[in-house]
C-alpha cells in the first residue's frame, strides 16, 4: 500500500512539474526565439506579422503557469514589512483573512472564467489562427491550481489555529 501511494505521489509531482516548470520553460524558449527572429527579420529582411501574436500567447502561458511554480516554492514577490513586524499570532490571523479572501475571489471567478474561455473557442488569432480558448486556457489552470494551493494553506493555518487554541 505504501509503495502505491509513493508511486502516485511521484506521478502527481511529475504532472505538477510538467504544468508548472516544463510548459512555461518551453513557452519561454519559443517566446525568446520568436522574439529574436522577429528582430532579425525586421532589420535585415522583411517584417513578419506572426511573431508578435505568438510571443503574446507564449507570454500569457509563461506568466500564468510560471506564477504557479512561484506559489509552490513560495518565491513570489511579497511586500511584507507590516506582516514581518507583528507577532506570529497576528501573522496567523493575517494569513487566514488574506487567504480566505483570495480563495473566495478565485473560487467565484472560476466558473465565469471557464465559461468565457470556452466561449472564446470560436474566435481564432488573426495570423496563426490559434483558437483563443487554447491561448487563454492557462488562466483557468491558474485559477484551479491557486484554489488548491490556497485551500491547502488555509487548512494548514486552520489546523495551527485550532491546535493552538485548544492547548491554551
Amino acid at each position: 500500500m505504501g509503495n502505491g501511494a509513493s508511486y502516485t505521489k511521484v506521478v502527481w509531482h511529475f504532472c505538477l512539474d510538467i504544468v508548472e516548470k516544463y510548459i512555461p520553460v518551453t513557452a519561454f524558449l519559443i517566446l525568446f526565439g520568436t522574439f529574436l527572429l522577429q528582430i532579425f527579420c525586421r532589420y535585415f529582411l522583411v517584417p513578419l506579422t506572426w511573431p508578435l501574436e505568438l510571443t503574446l500567447i507564449c507570454f500569457i502561458w509563461v506568466t500564468l503557469l510560471g506564477g504557479l511554480y512561484a506559489k509552490r516554492t513560495d518565491s513570489h514577490v511579497a511586500f511584507s514589512m507590516l506582516y514581518d513586524a507583528v507577532s506570529p499570532g497576528l501573522q496567523l490571523y493575517m494569513r487566514l483573512i488574506g487567504n480566505t479572501m483570495l480563495f473566495a475571489a478565485f473560487s467565484i471567478a472560476l466558473y465565469p472564467s471557464l465559461d468565457y474561455v470556452l466561449f472564446m473557442g470560436f474566435k481564432k488569432s488573426n495570423v496563426l489562427k490559434i483558437p483563443m480558448d487554447i491561448a487563454f486556457f492557462p488562466f483557468v489552470v491558474f485559477l484551479v491550481f491557486m484554489i488548491g494551493r490556497i485551500g491547502r494553506d488555509l487548512v494548514d493555518d486552520l489546523m495551527i489555529f485550532f491546535t493552538r487554541g485548544s492547548s491554551e
